[in-house]
């Protein structure tokens, strides 16, 4: 592609689900940006339409230089975001379970849409391009027990120098190897491990290839 997306697909593109790329918009726009490369329309009914990697990277892409710049989006714009752990004051109750639930089952979709065999037991390349966000949901679409700002108690998922690989903490052992079993049953490898100065357990987890 040599030409960006115009003001009006850039917009459709960026209101794309964070999670599986489903988009919204005229069907003259999604069959301008399927034109392109940018999406593809699903084969079964109701025929949604999706980003393709190459909408992906466009989304998350900044906006050209020259392209005049929207204002941020608000706290409670509607993004959904996975809880990593730490954060302050984060969502919760029955609406936020509902959101994660959905979250989650769109994801599994995505794998089946995106991996060549259309398995739902392993990650897909959404996943592994946003590591930290991905075992997050996996934990959180569980029920596993975020950490709240200082708080010690609840996991926290963090990226690590290696690649393709993020670290998960619990000071609780027990609940540090049930997060490593939860992953481990949505397609991630597993380890566990040892602060080498405190003695501290934790686990790396990076997707599964096959």
């Amino acid at each position: 592609m040599t030409r960006p997306p115009t003001a009006a697909q850039r917009r459709v593109i960026d209101a794309a689900d964070p999670v599986t790329g489903r988009l919204k918009g005229t069907e003259a726009q999604l069959a301008a940006l399927v034109k392109r490369g940018l999406a593809f329309r699903h084969p079964r009914p109701p025929h949604d339409h999706f980003l393709t990697p190459a909408g992906h990277r466009i989304r998350e892409a900044p906006p050209e230089p020259s392209a005049p710049m929207s204002p941020p989006a608000p706290a409670d714009s509607g993004v959904f975001a996975a809880r990593i752990g730490g954060e302050e004051a984060p969502p919760s109750g029955p609406a936020r379970t509902r959101e994660v639930h959905s979250a989650w089952q769109g994801l599994l979709e995505l794998r089946r849409m995106t991996n060549p065999d259309g398995t739902m037991d392993r990650p897909c390349a959404w996943e592994r391009t946003h590591l930290v966000q991905a075992a997050a949901l996996a934990l959180e679409a569980a029920g596993h027990r975020p950490a709240v700002g200082t708080d010690e108690v609840g996991y926290r998922v963090r990226a690590t120098p290696q690649p393709e690989a993020v670290a998960v903490r619990d000071p609780d052992t027990t609940a540090l190897r049930a997060c490593a079993a939860t992953l481990q049953k949505a397609g991630w490898q597993v380890s566990e491990h040892g602060e080498p100065r405190t003695g501290a357990r934790y686990v790396l987890a990076s997707p599964r290839r096959v």
